[in-house]
């Protein structure tokens, strides 16, 4: 366990594990690149070195103007400096410029190869994870986060390496050009060393709130914009900009106190040098007059304490980028690591062609929280080509027993089976093959209405298209369309909920598959709209064995299974005419319908 301070805060040893931790997670993700990382730090180095030597070249030639001055110029000798500064300040800039190249590339397919694994991560959890995350946090790890660490990736790593190479050989540098300016320039900048600790210590913990707020606003807009009409129906636009005003203002607060922190960073280390330009100048001076060095050196030297605190800023920068790039990879390995849908024991397959239509829930219990059991012990057998309709108050278990049908939860105990099968023998895409979803939510695409109705079907023709779309009734409105079928549908589209439900299904009788759901599919129609559906979805239920949940028990009379729920089980089960004989819990909701019906 980790440890944990004062009303579950993370300690600082806490903080200071999970740098560490996403770092090397990180790193790791990084072995594919491992090779382009060290020709572009070798490049980098190379171009450090290049730029160290220029100093000491530079001090050679200002002794030699210097002797020029009190007697014979050799501008041969001037000439060869030169040239050979004008060398290897190119090799310089080129290595550097190749350095930034490779970085660029691999920063980009390093961004692109993690955006790819979480798009893989997302298909591979359960729907249990998104029941406790928002969506907008989860698009935050995937765009915000992933380009956080890229950013970092790109500017960071080839400029800590130059910058390092630069402080190490400029110290170097100034110990055989002078230790005694060596020494007071080392002095002048170990203060800076010594604030940017104490400040990097303090402000790892903001940058973390900074990445965890922005996924929280980010949720919260991708919420409330979602349900904007909502909003505005029940008057919510206050409470709703009251709590988005909460979260920006953590946002902000983060954002402030860590950019602050990051800010301080240049002023300090610009002081820290120009104390150092200072100190070296004085004392400099004071040797040259004593004839313990020369002009030559002290240029030199001016430029080795710009080569010497230059990278030092540059450190401390790139340490606090790190941090940002830290708090992002812990969000998005985070991700990364949560438990992903259990591996199937896949034994056997079944063939759409080849299925009877035969479906028996033998004593199953379910609950999303173990300790929490919401179906405690529902059987049922249902038998090839009946309309099988599930009635019964909200949060009875309905919707329920069809995600475990669908094998989208993994059932605590009992079995389902199909046409003998137990569905712990069959993978889950198989179990998707076999069955046609219509749900009250008409989830649409954007796209062309054709492509919408072939949607992960190929070999599809117009033709077969057109006759799924006249069986259900849309094909007269779908040709009035300025396009037809070649009409872009999405959020402006002016296209009913009725005709989206009616696409929907016309996507089922493409797919043409054994067994069918359909999930409150009129809910969200009017009467009118919904005696349309009806029809279409009759045509879509013959042949089929067929799920239906309603909450308008109307729709159900011609079923040949009612099943009633409440609080997890069956507590009825006929047809229509027989539950109403019984007089009891179905006969009780279809009654107070009817009542409210006639009121």
């Amino acid at each position: 366990m980790k440890n944990r301070g004062p009303h579950g805060m993370n300690t600082s040893n806490d903080k200071a594990n999970n740098f560490k931790e996403a770092m090397s997670n990180l790193i790791n993700y990084c072995k594919p690149y491992y090779i382009s990382i060290i020709i572009s730090i070798i490049l980098a180095t190379i171009g450090s070195i290049c730029s160290i030597i220029g100093p000491n070249k530079l001090s050679d030639m200002t002794n030699e103007i210097t002797k020029g001055l009190m007697g014979k110029m050799d501008f041969n000798a001037i000439k060869s400096i030169a040239l050979f500064l004008l060398v290897i300040y190119i090799i310089s800039v080129v290595f550097n410029y190749i350095t930034g190249f490779i970085m660029a590339t691999v920063t980009n397919k390093f961004a692109k190869r993690l955006r790819s694994d979480i798009s893989k991560k997302i298909n591979r959890l359960p729907l249990k994870y998104f029941d406790k995350h928002s969506y907008g946090d989860t698009l935050s790890r995937v765009t915000n986060d992933v380009d956080t660490i890229g950013q970092s990736m790109n500017n960071s790593v080839s400029m800590l390496v130059s910058s390092i190479t630069l402080f190490l050989g400029s110290v170097i540098m100034m110990f055989v050009t002078n230790w005694i300016m060596a020494i007071t320039a080392i002095i002048a900048t170990i203060i800076g060393f010594s604030l940017m600790i104490v400040i990097l210590s303090k402000s790892q913990k903001y940058f973390t709130m900074q990445q965890n707020e922005l996924g929280n606003i980010n949720g919260h807009i991708e919420e409330m914009y979602s349900g904007h009409n909502v909003v505005k129906v029940y008057n919510g636009l206050k409470e709703s900009n009251k709590k988005f005003d909460e979260i920006n203002d953590k946002l902000y607060e983060s954002a402030r106190k860590s950019q602050f922190i990051s800010g301080m960073m240049q002023p300090i280390m610009m002081f820290i040098g120009n104390f150092g330009y200072l100190a070296v100048c004085i004392v400099g001076a004071m040797l040259v007059i004593n004839g313990k060095t020369s002009i030559g050196s002290i240029v030199a030297f001016m430029i080795y304490i710009r080569l010497f605190t230059n990278p030092l800023s540059t450190i401390a920068q790139s340490a606090t980028q790190f941090q940002s790039t830290a708090a992002a990879s812990e969000r998005v390995f985070e991700f990364l690591d949560e438990q992903e849908m259990t591996k199937e024991k896949i034994k056997k397959q079944l063939d759409n062609s080849k299925v009877k239509g035969n479906i028996e829930f033998k004593h199953v219990k379910f609950g999303y929280d173990k300790n929490e059991i919401i179906i405690k012990d529902f059987s049922a057998k249902v038998k090839k080509g009946q309309k099988i309709a599930i009635v019964g108050p909200t949060g009875a278990g309905k919707t329920t027993m069809v995600n475990l049908l669908m094998k989208f939860y993994e059932i605590n105990s009992g079995d389902i089976i199909i046409d003998g099968i137990s569905i712990k023998e069959l993978s889950r895409e198989n179990i998707h093959d076999l069955f046609i979803m219509v749900l009250q939510d008409t989830w649409l695409f954007n796209g062309t209405i054709k492509e919408n109705i072939a949607y992960n079907k190929e070999n599809i023709t117009d033709e077969e298209i057109k006759k799924a779309c006249k069986q259900v009734g849309i094909d007269h409105f779908i040709r009035t369309l300025p396009n037809g079928y070649d009409s872009m549908v999405n959020d402006t589209e002016s296209i009913s909920a009725g005709q989206k439900q009616l696409i929907t299904i016309a996507r089922g009788m493409i797919k043409d598959a054994p067994f069918l759901i359909l999930d409150e599919a009129t809910s969200s129609v009017d009467t009118r709209t919904e005696e349309v559906v009806a029809k279409a979805m009759d045509k879509l239920t013959k042949g089929r064995t067929s799920f239906i949940i309603a909450h308008r028990l109307s729709t159900i009379k011609n079923a040949d299974l009612i099943l009633v729920m409440k609080d997890g089980n069956i507590i009825e089960q006929g047809n229509h005419k027989e539950l109403l004989k019984k007089k009891g819990f179905y006969a009780d909701l279809y009654n107070s319908q009817f009542e409210k019906t006639i009121d």
